[in-house]
């Protein structure tokens, strides 16, 4: 069987691919006609990467308690990677671990983190204040991470560099 890490990569792929074709043949659609079921069906495509982050990220939470024998696996990955001191790697998996934690559950202390490090995260998050991450984008959901196909490979990339530190 193939390592999670390697599945990942092909299932993200997969996914964001199909999503991909599906928005662009109701962005088409649009050019004829405006109706509410294609603006929520492009809706549909961007809650859909959400899911596919939340999912893919809290599955690997899973394996990581499993294989590493702790109640808290992503405390015990960050652990081994202050070890290894491989602190980029340690940074990135505590941003997108937070980034997760706001999709799954809203404003709260991840939130609050990620406001304080926004200017150097590699994806977006609506700010206090803000009502929008592109007002007028009619695909926009209400959620405080922008989900995009970046913050999706961002957070497979983090899957795969932490999965291959462990296994060393």
């Amino acid at each position: 069987m193939h390592s999670f890490a390697e599945l990942i990569d092909r299932c993200t792929s997969y996914v964001l691919y199909q999503l991909e074709t599906t928005n662009q043949a109701i962005i088409a659609e649009l050019q004829t006609s405006a109706a509410t079921s294609q603006v929520k069906g492009l809706q549909m495509v961007r809650l859909q990467k959400a899911i596919l982050a939340v999912g893919m990220f809290s599955i690997f939470e899973a394996i990581l308690q499993d294989r590493l024998g702790s109640e808290n696996g992503l405390a015990e990955a960050k652990r081994m990677l202050g070890r290894c001191s491989n602190e980029v790697l340690l940074q990135k998996l505590a941003d997108y671990q937070c980034a997760i934690n706001v999709l799954k559950h809203g404003k709260g202390r991840s939130y609050e983190y990620l406001v304080s490090r926004s200017s150097q995260l590699e994806f977006r998050i609506k700010l206090p204040g803000e009502k929008f991450f592109n007002e007028g984008d009619v695909s926009e959901v209400t959620i405080l991470v922008d989900v995009d196909d970046n913050f999706v490979l961002g957070c497979a990339r983090v899957i795969e560099n932490v999965a291959a530190i462990i296994k060393s």
